[in-house]
């Protein structure tokens, strides 16, 4: 399973795949449960960069 920890390491993957989006972004899509995440203790998120590849094809295309 590829992982990234933290949201500075998903914000690198995702330019990686020329999918870019901010921290402010980020934050916002984990409180409302819309981006897939783990969060094992208070401080350390977890993405499975097998479940955000799904959920960038699930998301509609930017103009």
């Amino acid at each position: 399973m590829r992982k990234a920890y933290g949201i500075k390491s998903l914000i690198v993957y995702l330019e990686s795949v020329n999918h870019p989006i901010t921290e402010e972004e980020i934050n916002d899509l984990i409180g409302n449960k819309k981006i897939p995440h783990l969060r094992p203790i208070n401080n350390l998120l977890i993405f499975n960069l097998d479940h955000i590849d799904g959920w960038l094809r699930d998301q509609p295309s930017k103009p």
